[in-house]
């Protein structure tokens, strides 16, 4: 049974919230790490899982990542995810999604929403009819439309950062790059890398999203599966699909000489981002890189503006410097280095609240 209470105040949670509607079939899991920095944000991720106790440790995962991210990305707000249990494609109904909303609401705004696997803009558009605490909907509706844009963005600005370390120059041109997972980030990852002048090889389980990719792009090498993506030759390996991408196995198997994707929750486990620093491996920390998506739907809470939320999403380049700076001066991977930098921000920040303001 995961500890949800956590074995270190890093990991504790400050609410774990069990979403239940039989008609409409909803099984849901809503969780908030802390509210630090304001109202939890992070997305809802409608997924199959194998059992209620591996959706419940993801979201754990998921919203204590997205607290660091908020951090990093200079939000005022703390980490949050909740997750669907079932598979979109068969259980999805407006029920659901409504009855889901009705959770949201109830939690009085300590928690917005958004999209994350397995969900879209439009489905928050259903959510929102139940519930004033949503982001990330349609641009029809007065929303920032699919957050995949800036996300990918991000990353792109993050290997960006990685390549001016490693090779001295801010540009991927003629650097060859895999992509693991070309879905609804992947695939616009790999736009701005050949616009770049990067080559790309690619794999996705999807068959269509390869599809997708090659038909837009012929020139783009596929490759089976993530086992082969790993062991090809490559510069950059940037992890697109679910987390656990890192694990003992990839990381020994690893040759290229930077990791930057936009997958949540990437290292398999504690220990990898040092396997990673031992074979010379620059490791960009996800929730650093990817936090383009969600400054994307956060800008959207005070009404949106893409040139604002761009401009703030090319500060990732900064901020990934600043991680490797950081890291290199404290003699610590880059991901405790982040981490840190994280914790420092909401400690510092969230002891402000406690200025009693007469209210």
């Amino acid at each position: 049974m995961t500890d949800v209470f956590g074995s270190s105040h890093k990991d504790v949670h400050e609410q774990v919230v069990f979403c239940a509607d039989e008609q409409s079939g909803l099984r849901a899991i809503i969780a908030i790490h802390n509210t630090a920095l304001g109202p939890a944000l992070g997305g809802t991720r409608f997924y199959p899982y194998d059992s209620e106790q591996a959706a419940l440790t993801d979201v754990l995962n998921l919203a204590k990542g997205m607290a660091y991210k908020n951090a990093l990305a200079g939000l005022d707000h703390g980490g949050g995810k909740a997750v669907i249990i079932g598979d979109p494609a068969k259980d999805k109904s407006e029920a659901l999604l409504r009855a889901y909303g009705r959770f949201v609401e109830s939690l009085g705004g300590r928690y917005y929403t958004a999209c994350d696997v397995g969900t879209y803009s439009e489905d928050m558009d259903v959510v929102a009819r139940e519930s004033r605490f949503v982001t990330g909907r349609t641009v029809a509706h007065g929303g920032a439309g699919d957050s995949s844009i800036l996300t990918a963005y991000g990353v792109f600005q993050g290997m960006r950062a990685s390549a001016e370390l490693v090779y001295g120059t801010p540009s991927l041109r003629g650097r060859r790059v895999g992509v693991e997972g070309v879905g609804k980030v992947g695939h616009r990852l790999v736009e701005l890398l050949r616009e770049d002048g990067a080559e790309v090889v690619v794999c996705d389980v999807n068959p269509e999203a390869v599809e997708r990719v090659r038909l837009r792009h012929p020139e783009v090498e596929v490759v089976a599966d993530a086992a082969a993506l790993t062991a090809a030759d490559l510069d950059v390996f940037s992890p697109c699909a679910l987390g656990g991408a890192l694990d003992d196995t990839t990381v020994a198997a690893l040759r290229a000489r930077i990791v930057c994707g936009a997958a949540n929750n990437q290292l398999a486990h504690a220990g990898v981002e040092k396997q990673l620093a031992e074979r010379g491996i620059l490791y960009a920390p996800d929730y650093v890189v990817n936090s383009g998506g969600v400054i994307q739907v956060s800008d959207e809470i005070g009404g949106f503006d893409m040139e604002r939320a761009r401009a703030k999403a090319a500060q990732i380049y900064d901020t990934t410097l600043k991680i490797f700076r950081i890291a290199a001066d404290e003699g610590v991977p880059p991901a405790v280095a982040a981490d840190r930098l994280a914790e420092r921000r909401m400690s510092e920040v969230g002891r402000i609240r406690a200025i009693w303001l007469g209210q």
